[in-house]
């Protein structure tokens, strides 16, 4: 991890703020602010397994990071009054791992696999089994002589949250009864959650406050709650405590996070492009050379963001400018800024 991806404007979470995160996250379905459709249809599927008697089919998560993956996962565990089980793709290396894990559920658990994406290949090929027909098989013994033990496990639901759901194989995706994307939240649903954890948190908030905090929160909910945190040491510091729309304007300005959720990088990002490149085309190398971050940084923290907003292009020619981040850095558009791609041109 680099030194930036610890920013303030990260969807991604240490294990510190993970511990912080757990007291601020919703327990039921009924407290769980924004993902309207993904609410109902998982409600809809918990209620009727319940009904039942049986464990629900089994749930995939997707979507960016920070949308309540996590959360998700944790609200289905309790409504469904049972035990959850939490592990991660990168942690099953080996089919042992997995079968370890799969023979210690007790009937109707909950296991949560994050990043499912990441896991080995023979641990996903034994968990197609698993999912399907709620039996593993460990091979004792190597070559000629090995043998296949058949192991039954009980009923349980898997619920795997990944970020990258292309890179999941067709039968394991096949295999999901229940599949749902989290989109980012509209700026309303954010002010609506700042003003929850601000309230377990103890922090007084006015409206306008909560509206500037949810305004460059990125659409992600995970930073919303974390600019509430530092607008709340600043109100606290410098302020009265109290956190209101001016507090909170000076607080973020304080981290170099702008009216837009822009911060330090992205800002860096689209200078770059239009003060040193005359708004591209320029190569990911290049411009992460001129910004004094690695590659990897630049293309996996900064550009998505900017993609979104329409500030930046990713083309077969390399990274150019749109217009839009001309304005938004206060220059004079060029006449030739804007790109237009022609018939052959299609995003990298």
């Amino acid at each position: 991890m680099t030194q930036y991806e610890e920013g303030v404007v990260s969807a991604e979470a240490s294990d510190d703020e993970r511990v912080i995160e757990s007291a601020l996250r919703p327990r039921t379905l009924d407290e769980l602010i924004g993902q309207n459709r993904v609410r109902d249809q998982l409600g809809l599927v918990l209620e009727a397994a319940m009904s039942r008697g049986k464990p629900p089919d089994h749930v995939l998560l997707s979507g960016p990071p920070g949308l309540g993956k996590t959360t998700l996962a944790m609200i289905i565990a309790n409504e469904l009054a049972t035990p959850l089980r939490i592990t991660s793709g990168p942690a099953i290396q080996h089919a042992g791992d997995l079968a370890a894990i799969l023979s210690s559920l007790s009937e109707g658990e909950v296991l949560f696999l994050d990043e499912i994406h990441r896991m080995s290949r023979p641990a996903e090929e034994m968990l197609y089994m698993a999912m399907e027909d709620f039996r593993v098989d460990v091979v004792v013994g190597k070559g000629p002589g090995a043998t296949a033990i058949p192991l039954e496990i009980p009923p349980f639901t898997l619920v795997g949250a990944t970020t990258r759901s292309g890179l999941l194989p067709g039968p394991l995706r096949d295999r999901f009864g229940f599949t749902a994307h989290l989109d980012y939240y509209e700026t309303s649903e954010l002010q609506q959650i700042v003003h929850r954890s601000a309230k377990l948190l103890d922090v007084p908030v006015t409206d306008d406050g909560a509206h500037e905090i949810g305004a460059r929160s990125r659409g992600t909910a995970r930073i919303a709650n974390r600019l509430l945190r530092r607008v709340r040491d600043f109100a606290q510091v410098r302020s009265d405590g109290i956190v209101r729309e001016d507090t909170a304007r000076a607080a973020l300005a304080l981290f170099e996070v702008d009216e837009l959720g822009l911060d330090r990088l992205d800002r860096a990002v689209l200078d770059a492009l239009c003060k040193r490149f005359g708004g591209g085309p320029v190569g990911l190398g290049t411009l992460a050379v001129a910004v004094g971050e690695e590659r990897e940084t630049v293309e996996e923290v900064a550009e998505p963001f900017l993609v979104r907003c329409g500030y930046l292009q990713r083309t077969p020619r390399g990274r150019m400018a749109t217009p839009a981040a001309w304005k938004h850095l206060g220059l004079a558009v060029p006449v030739d800024a804007a790109y237009a791609p022609s018939l052959f041109d299609v995003e990298d």
